[in-house]
């Protein structure tokens, strides 16, 4: 069998460096999701991501069911899953998309721990995105509609409270997995939305990651004539504000209508 063997390619090295752009988007928001989560990618795809701002996303670890005990055991994962997020490259702001965990762990020991990896880094929680979109909307009598059970709502409702929040009306489902959560037909969340609002409520917070709420925002607003604030909702309004972007996104809702109040 003869072989015929090729000439060898000439392969030529270009003389001069092409010249690179600052980054390749402008703006970088770092993602630290469950890995169970099913949800928050394909909202922050859709509410946060463009040509100008790109979204970065790290898994760590987590096993249902969602029990305060259980969330609590994320937070020795918070620094590594930061620095997992282009490593040695700064960020515009560092979500850290679990509601039920931010309570549990605490907010200042979210940030502490994110910026052990990407120091002076702006970080998101969900609840307390959500309680600045509930100030800025000016609600202060609220709902609450969580999908969790009474023992990982408790926390949320006492989160709220500590907030300065009058809760007129606190709803749970009584879900323990997140998987599940995920499940929850959007369609569904609305007629859920509409009787867990009470009628002297300022405005609704509907609580999870994990829930296909954001979507159908305007869609529950419509129903219950008042604001509605979402976590994904929540935390994709805070990043973009963060970010720069300040563009009114009607189809998203009230909140997405408004400023971000930095402190």
């Amino acid at each position: 069998m003869n072989v015929q063997v090729k000439p060898a390619v000439d392969i030529r090295l270009h003389q001069q460096r092409p010249p690179l752009d600052a980054r390749p988007l402008e703006k970088r928001v770092g993602l630290i999701i469950l890995a169970t989560d099913h949800t928050t990618e394909p909202d922050f795809r859709r509410m946060v991501a463009s040509e100008r701002i790109g979204v970065y996303v790290a898994r760590i670890p987590y096993a249902n069911p969602t029990t305060p005990e259980n969330l609590r055991k994320m937070q020795p994962a918070l620094s590594e899953g930061a620095g997992l997020i282009l490593p040695d490259e700064g960020l515009d702001a560092v979500c850290y998309s679990c509601t039920s965990a931010s309570v549990v762990i605490g907010d200042a020991e979210i940030e502490a721990a994110i910026r052990g990896a990407k120091p002076g880094v702006p970080v998101v929680t969900p609840p307390l995105a959500a309680v600045n979109g509930l100030k800025v909307l000016g609600a202060r009598r609220i709902s609450v509609l969580t999908p969790y059970t009474v023992e990982t709502s408790r926390p949320m409702a006492a989160y709220f409270a500590a907030h300065g929040f009058d809760i007129a009306s606190f709803t749970c489902l009584g879900f323990d997995d997140d998987r599940e959560m995920a499940r929850l037909k959007p369609a569904s969340l609305v007629d859920l939305a509409r009787e867990a609002m009470a009628p002297d409520a300022e405005a609704l917070f509907i609580s999870c990651t994990a829930l296909r709420s954001a979507a159908v925002v305007p869609e529950i607003e419509s129903a219950i004539g008042r604001p509605v604030v979402t976590s994904n909702l929540a935390t994709a309004w805070n990043c973009l504000r963060v970010c720069g972007d300040q563009a009114p996104r009607p189809e998203w809702g009230r909140l997405m209508e408004m400023g971000l109040r930095l402190r």
